[in-house]
């Protein structure tokens, strides 16, 4: 199979104030961390989008194995980023099969939790593979290429959940716990930081 991965790194952090891309846990920034998890799952292409911050963010993560992109419609919503990425990974590897959409703010993160989405797609069939956390499905998510031209339709800030909600008999899922914990304002950050 075919796997291709997007990163989505494009929001502005508003309720933050900077870039959450850019902060630290055990020694890596957050993108550092998203990125180092897609690499290590031998994906065909991995697509960052880049959005507000783009330059900075750029200046400090820049990896041979990672096509950056720069979605200059990042303020329109999530959508934008997720059709733009997915744009480019087609471009760069048109007989791809499966697309895992991840995002660039949880800390938790890891190469196994990838290619434990993969291994269930590969043993259910199911052609959307969803994170479980807390009392929600979401991101890390692969959507199998079925769904392409349904991610490619989205709009607005409407991200991916939409087409988890609306073909919950597609979904099958993965649990990944600390996946409830990610990053949207300086307590976050601060409980972040006091765990292990």
């Amino acid at each position: 199979m075919e796997n291709g991965i997007i990163i989505l790194a494009a929001g502005n952090s508003s309720r933050l104030g900077k870039p959450k891309q850019l902060l630290t846990f055990q020694g890596k920034s957050l993108l550092q961390i998203a990125t180092e998890a897609a690499i290590e799952t031998e994906a065909n292409a991995i697509v960052t989008v880049l959005g507000a911050f783009a330059k900075e963010i750029f200046a400090a993560h820049q990896h041979p194995h990672i096509n950056y992109i720069i979605n200059e419609s990042w303020e329109k919503g999530m959508s934008t980023s997720i059709n733009a990425g997915l744009v480019e990974l087609l471009r760069l590897n048109p007989a791809l099969d499966n697309v895992i959409i991840m995002v660039a703010d949880q800390a938790f993160l890891s190469s196994s939790i990838l290619t434990q989405l993969i291994a269930k797609k590969e043993q259910t069939q199911y052609p959307i593979i969803a994170s479980n956390y807390g009392n929600t499905i979401g991101t890390p998510v692969l959507f199998n290429k079925k769904y392409f031209a349904a991610l490619m339709n989205l709009i607005g800030d409407t991200g991916a959940k939409h087409l988890l909600q609306q073909h919950p008999n597609e979904v099958a899922t993965i649990n990944f716990e600390k996946g409830l914990i990610d990053i949207d304002t300086e307590a976050d950050y601060d409980n972040l930081t006091k765990q292990k």
